[in-house]
């Protein structure tokens, strides 16, 4: 026999609970019901917001009117509509609806469910439709549980979640299944959610109005959530009817509302796309973006530490030799947070965000040990030269370790022209390519004159005798070839931490890769 009622939830031909019979006996009970429930829509032409997914023409809109539903991934923030959609299937279907809740269920009543919907399969030919809320509360292995039915067609899928299906969701599971994403509603939307909750018999019946400007401010403060919105006006009415008010006002709203909660999870996708957008606005040397996606999560409560890391990697990913200090402004700051901690730590992390944004960028740092890497990985290890070996036994000192070496100090210039210290099968290779940015243009006209004289010092070796050779120079340094350019960042405006150019183009690399 089929069960009347599946665990946590149960079929829709069960027959009313002992509430919903009540209900039916004396309507004012349905003012116990939230005002969000209430006014979910029963059909597609009551849903708001998802023409993209329900409209005129669309695949699925055209799968519910056929009752032909496919499993499917319903992926989207809170109140955007997916427990909505899955309630209309329901209503539209001539299939089983069986609702199950990720979070009070677990796999033991998932096989029940599974069992009542393989007899009713081949007992009464029906199909059955399994809605699972919070589908990504289920772990990788829980999910599998779902395969061999959805596959030999024992249920038909519906899962709903707000996170990411490519992190939430296993790859066998995703596969048989369609993703539809939901979008937050505009304000356009919420708004014409509000006015119908203010006329409907299932809503406010017209027992208060509500001022243009509280239903924009509700609008606004639902950051597209129906849900929210909707729980607010029912808020905010009933304190303008315990009042003894007709009318719904911008200040019972404000009242009402409290502080907004942020969109954002410390664990999912938003958590990811908040960084990310933090990250590259520094990156584009955007100071006041940097400031307010600092602040996103700071004030969703993100971890001040893990920002204070992300900050000290940028400082030498994005910025690098082009400003040396902004490692150290980074590193200052993580240290200073961990001795003083918020609120006051707050300032710390905006300075840090502010210098990382205004100084100038290089990712040369990054293209070296990277382009280094590629050459290690595809030659292997190759064999370090006899001269650059330490000689630290006597056999090693007989079979050549360390001959030939010239120690750079004892030359002239302090450079030991010539020489080479790559293994020889790449000597010669350039890794390091500094930009003209910021301090680094220093350290790029050191690099291009140390390269030069050794290029001079390999003509003059290779040049035939009796034929003249240009001079080598065997004095150099950052200052005897730089004079009055070297300075510290300090005290250069190019290492400085500002902007080396009123143009942002100026500052930009095409180097440089998204995050």
């Amino acid at each position: 026999m089929t069960a009347r009622r599946s665990p946590r939830g149960g079929d829709k031909d069960a027959g009313p609970t002992l509430f919903e019979a009540a209900l039916k006996r004396d309507p004012k009970l349905a003012e116990l019901v939230p005002l969000a429930e209430r006014m979910r829509p029963r059909a597609l032409s009551d849903l708001v917001g998802q023409e993209h997914l329900v409209g005129e023409g669309k695949l699925l809109a055209h799968a519910i009117a056929a009752d032909r539903v496919p499993s499917m991934i319903l992926w989207g923030p809170p109140g955007s509509g997916k427990t909505t959609l899955a309630r209309i299937v329901a209503e539209s279907t001539r299939a089983r609806f069986v609702p199950f809740n990720a979070v009070l269920g677990g796999v033991p009543e998932l096989r029940q469910v599974m069992a009542a919907a393989k007899e009713a399969r081949a007992y009464e030919g029906k199909r059955t439709i399994l809605f699972v809320d919070e589908i990504h509360r289920f772990n990788r292995a829980q999910q599998d549980a779902f395969l061999p039915h959805v596959e030999d067609g024992t249920i038909t899928l519906i899962g709903a979640t707000t996170e990411n299906p490519s992190f939430a969701v296993n790859a066998p599971l995703l596969s048989r299944c369609r993703v539809f994403r939901l979008n937050l509603l505009d304000e356009k939307g919420i708004t014409e959610l509000l006015r119908r909750a203010l006329a409907s018999q299932e809503g406010l019946a017209g027992s208060v109005g509500a001022d243009e400007e509280a239903i924009e401010a509700i609008a606004k403060l639902a950051s597209g959530d129906a849900r929210r919105a909707l729980t607010t006006l029912e808020i905010a009415s009933d304190e303008a009817k315990r009042e003894g008010r007709a009318r719904v006002t911008r200040e019972d709203v404000v009242q009402t509302s409290g502080q907004k909660t942020l969109l954002y999870d410390k664990a999912g996708e938003e958590h990811y796309n908040v960084i990310s957008a933090f990250i590259k606005s520094m990156r584009g040397s955007d100071p006041d973006a940097a400031i307010y996606w600092l602040m996103r999560m700071l004030e969703a409560g993100d971890d001040p530490l893990f920002l204070l890391r992300r900050m000290m990697i940028f400082a030498s990913e994005d910025v690098g030799n082009a400003d040396p200090r902004a490692l150290d402004v980074a590193v200052a700051a993580d240290a200073a947070f961990q001795r003083v901690g918020m609120p006051e730590g707050i300032y710390f992390l905006s300075q840090a965000a502010l210098y990382l944004a205004c100084a100038p960028k290089s990712n040369a740092c990054n293209m070296a040990w990277k382009a280094a890497q590629e050459v290690v990985r595809e030659r292997g290890s190759l064999p370090v030269p006899m001269k650059l070996r330490n000689a630290v036994t006597g056999l090693m000192k007989r079979e050549g370790y360390g001959t030939g070496y010239r120690y750079a100090h004892d030359e002239k210039g302090g450079v030991a022209w010539g020489e080479t210290y790559l293994p020889d099968e790449i000597a010669g290779t350039h890794f390091y390519e500094p930009t003209e940015r910021g301090y680094e243009k220093v350290i790029a006209e050191r690099v291009r004159w140390i390269r030069a004289q050794q290029s001079r010092h390999d003509e003059e070796e290779n040049t035939p005798e009796g034929e003249a050779s240009p001079p080598l120079s065997r004095e150099g340094g950052l200052g005897a070839q730089l004079g009055s350019s070297e300075r510290s960042p300090q005290a250069s405006n190019e290492g400085s931490g500002v902007r080396e150019s009123s143009d942002p183009k100026a500052q930009s690399s095409s180097a440089d890769k998204a995050d």
